[in-house]
């Protein structure tokens, strides 16, 4: 009986390392493309971003990169509530797109003639190009991080707390990403796909479940590169800004890597403000008070090693 234990155990952990990825970019998205072609219910992929956060659960708990970081911390409930407003917003943002894209003047432009596949394709690279620009300008700019620190409060990485956002940060990002194609003329059901494909990356991005692409990992922004640019030391976080890939990282000379590196919670988080509120309500509000202006470019504490990594 104990041999059988470890034999399914040994399954369900080779299934999560090399399948739990796969099973998301390929299977979710692939199922929800599909359905947004086929201009289905969106309560069809309201259903599948349900079934792929119950996968990301059960991958994080059958293979943890760090089995701390499954339990809440008192947080479980705020990133719930983070989640829940900005996936709505997503969502809202789906359903105006008809009457945005009549008030714009690409109508004509977007190819409406290639395979449906090649259209969400198309919508990906741009809204990756857009989203990653003003992630990189939200740690520049300090009226923008303001709002963006929000999401670098965290001290632990899991699956939902990819949208644990500021929802004005939310929708400046978004509206970076999204405005280049409804100046296109997306259309909606491609705006459909695009954001459950937001959804989803968000949740392999911040996965704690320990899963392998193995060379894929240096390409696209997944969870052991993402963790990069959550290191709490002003400066060397400054990484990895991409959503979808890193491609926009090499070009903009901020992309780092290295497969040795392992994270803790005391890695995570903002140096400069450990204490930053912890409470939904309170983080809605922190950017608007003085203690919200969280410097950018405070001297950093890093440890020795950390400097010599972000300098490679």
């Amino acid at each position: 009986m104990g041999a059988t234990l470890e034999g399914v155990s040994t399954i369900l952990t080779a299934a999560v390392r090399y399948g739990y990825a796969p099973l998301l970019l390929i299977g979710v998205n692939g199922a929800g493309i599909a359905l947004a072609a086929a201009d289905a219910p969106k309560l069809w992929l309201l259903a599948l971003l349900g079934a792929a956060i119950a996968l990301s659960y059960t991958a994080e708990a059958v293979l943890p990169y760090r089995p701390e970081w499954n339990a809440s911390t008192g947080d479980a409930g705020r990133d719930a509530t983070h989640s829940a407003v900005n996936e709505t917003l997503i969502l809202a943002s789906v359903a105006a797109i008809p009457t945005l894209a009549a008030l714009t003047p690409g109508h004509g432009v977007w190819p409406h003639h290639w395979p449906f596949l090649a259209e969400v394709l198309l919508a990906v690279l741009v809204a990756d190009a857009g989203i990653t620009l003003v992630h990189y300008a939200s740690h520049k700019i300090g009226a923008l991080w303001r709002f963006h620190a929000v999401h670098h409060s965290v001290t632990r990485m899991y699956g939902l707390n990819g949208l644990m956002k500021h929802p004005l940060h939310q929708t400046v990002e978004m509206t970076a990403g999204v405005l280049p194609l409804l100046l296109l003329g997306l259309p909606v059901t491609v705006a459909a796909a695009l954001a459950l494909t937001v959804a989803v990356q968000l949740l392999l991005q911040h996965s704690n479940a320990d899963y392998r692409v193995g060379p894929l990992g240096r390409v696209l922004a997944l969870n052991e590169g993402h963790r990069f640019h959550h290191l709490k030391w002003a400066g060397i976080g400054d990484v990895n800004f991409g959503l979808y890939t890193l491609v926009w990282d090499r070009l903009l000379g901020t992309y780092t890597y290295d497969p040795t590196r392992g994270f803790t919670s005391d890695d995570l988080g903002m140096a400069a403000k450990p204490h930053y509120p912890t409470r939904y309500l309170a983080q809605l509000t922190e950017p608007f008070r003085s203690s919200g202006n969280c410097s950018t470019t405070a001297p950093t504490t890093a440890p020795v090693e950390v400097e010599a990594e972000r300098a490679r």
